[in-house]
């Protein structure tokens, strides 16, 4: 079972790297680390066993914030309480976006950052992904609101991105007049 403590911290420059395309078939080692990943975010979604494993909430992870700088990520989404829709996709990369843009009004976060941060993280309100399962099949997923700033947010970590770097320095609130909270 993963621990939080499994989970690479911000001070970890392997967070910055570029993560590599993943060949398929997909090494039994990373199918494991998916279901890994999976039980994670769901077990720190329900209260009880969050607190039980002493968990960190989370909604997504991607590979490298295990140390693993492969282009596959998880997101565990609550749909309703306690059900949850799971998404594997390997590869990914946004294909299409809208133009409005949104963002998360009590501030977006990260199991990778262990310390509070304020400010305004703009992402696109809807946004059309594609990539591919964990058999190498070709798959698309269309996301909108909380779940269309998931991906962004994992598809960025398999970039070298962290939410905190869109974050205006200067000004954290900047231009918050131009996009919807959620």
């Amino acid at each position: 079972m993963l621990k939080t403590k499994d989970i690479v911290d911000e001070k970890n420059k392997i967070l910055r790297t570029v993560s590599k395309e993943v060949t398929f078939p997909m090494s039994k080692e990373d199918l494991n680390t998916i279901d890994l990943m999976i039980e994670y975010l769901t077990n720190s979604q329900i209260e009880e066993k969050a607190e039980k494993y002493d968990l960190r909430p989370g909604m997504g992870l991607a590979a490298i914030q295990l140390g693993i700088p492969k282009r596959y990520l998880t997101i565990v989404h609550e749909v309703d309480d306690g059900i949850f829709d799971n998404y594997v996709i390997v590869n990914p990369k946004i294909v299409s976006s809208s133009l409005e843009k949104i963002y998360v009004e009590d501030g977006e976060g990260c199991l990778s950052i262990n310390r509070e941060t304020c400010g305004i993280v703009p992402r696109y309100a809807r946004i059309t992904v594609e990539g591919y399962d964990t058999e190498g099949r070709k798959i698309q997923i269309r996301a909108r609101e909380e779940l269309a700033i998931a991906f962004q947010h994992e598809i960025d970590h398999l970039n070298g991105i962290l939410f905190i770097d869109h974050i205006d320095k200067n000004n954290p609130y900047k231009d918050k007049d131009k996009y919807r909270p959620i």
